[in-house]
Formats: structure tokens, C-alpha cells, sequence
């Protein structure tokens, strides 16, 4: 099976493979009403995934063919970090800590810790969540009223698509495609199932 996310109704943004699900509307119009605070969170989230790039290579260094492609992603989400600090700075909105959804946390403790189901888990987890920012900015570069989000979010869809890409490739080089696609499956329903119930507070994975 493969899985994507079909396209919210009369919506132009593309399906995204990975997804088991696509994102509510309702998610879609809380993100729309609260700018400020996904703005903030969107900023977390790029900080956040440079440092899950740098723990893998720290994780195995061993493997050279591994940090020679997570070293360059970690740079871009740091640039993409400095990017919406930029932005918060120019709106006069302070970066402040968030209290953060139960799913960033329940996505890792899914994670096998035993190796090489580890490494396996953790590939496809950093690849799911990339996978779901993709298409969260997508339905916020179509639908925001703000002209500078809307550019802000078209801008970064390459690199976030080229992200999950990135974990797939990672994925296939190491393990049979057959055990990459049954485990993605299993972690894409639990994804799927931790946006099911709305978070009362806005945030790119809420």
C-alpha cells in the first residue's frame, strides 16, 4: 500500500505521500486564527529538526554516508530557523517557549530500542513529521490572507519536500523496501491517530 493524503476538498495543494490521513479542516482554521503563535511554533519546529539531524549523526558515527547528507539538512533547517526569527523579530513578536502536543513525544516513544530497529524508527519518524509540516505549509500557502505567510510557506514546500524524500532515500539504503513500507505504515496510523483529536492551542502539529 501506498500511502498519501488526499487533498482537502476543492483545495489545488498536492497529496503527500507518507501521510496516512490529511490534516482537518478545523486544523486549518485554528492555524488561521492564531498566526502569531504558529509562527512561533513553526520556528520551534525548524530548531527542533536541525537538532533531530544532529543526533542521528551523533548517534552513529560510524556511518559517513549518513552525516554527509543529514550535516547539509541540518544547515537548512537552521537557515529556515533564521528565516522565521527574522520574521517574528520584523513583526515585533517575541520567540517564547510554547507548551508543546503530546505528539512530537508520542511519535518517540514508538521508536523500537533495540538497533537496527532503532535506526529504521527513527528515519521514518524524522520523515513523517517532515512530511506533515509539507503539507500543513501547503494548506497555509493556499489559504492564509496574509500575502508575506502565504510567499513565507510556498518558499520553504521544496526543501520540506526534499526533507521526507531525504529519510525515505536514507531508509532504502540500508533495508529491504518491503520492511521500510510495512513499518511506515504502522507509524503513519499512529501519526494519523495523534491529529485526530484537535489540541486546544495552535501549532504546526496540533
Amino acid at each position: 500500500m501506498t500511502l498519501s493524503a488526499p487533498a482537502a476538498p476543492g483545495s489545488g495543494v498536492a497529496r503527500i505521500r507518507w501521510l496516512a490521513r490529511p490534516s482537518s479542516a478545523a486544523w486549518l482554521e485554528q492555524a488561521l486564527a492564531h498566526p502569531e503563535l504558529v509562527l512561533i511554533d513553526h520556528a520551534h519546529c525548524e530548531r527542533k529538526a536541525a537538532g533531530a539531524a544532529l543526533q542521528l549523526m551523533f548517534r552513529y558515527p560510524g556511518d559517513h554516508a549518513l552525516a554527509a547528507v543529514l550535516s547539509p539538512l541540518a544547515r537548512e533547517e537552521l537557515e529556515h530557523f533564521e528565516q522565521l526569527l527574522a520574521l517574528l523579530q520584523r513583526r515585533g513578536i517575541a520567540l517564547r517557549p510554547l507548551a508543546a502536543p503530546p505528539y512530537g513525544a508520542e511519535l518517540a516513544r514508538a521508536v523500537r530500542r533495540q538497533e537496527p530497529e532503532r535506526r529504521l524508527d527513527s528515519f521514518l519518524v524524522a520523515g513523517l513529521i517532515e512530511a506533515r509540516s509539507h503539507e500543513r505549509m501547503a494548506l497555509l500557502a493556499e489559504h492564509s490572507p496574509d500575502a508575506e505567510l502565504r510567499a513565507l510557506y510556498g518558499a520553504l514546500l521544496a526543501s520540506e519536500a526534499r526533507h521526507f524524500g531525504l529519510y525515505w532515500v536514507l531508509c532504502e539504503q540500508r533495508w529491504p523496501r518491503q520492511r521500510v513500507q510495512e513499518r511506515l505504515e504502522q507509524l503513519a496510523a499512529l501519526e494519523a491517530s495523534l491529529l485526530a483529536s484537535l489540541h486546544p492551542q495552535p501549532r504546526m502539529h496540533s
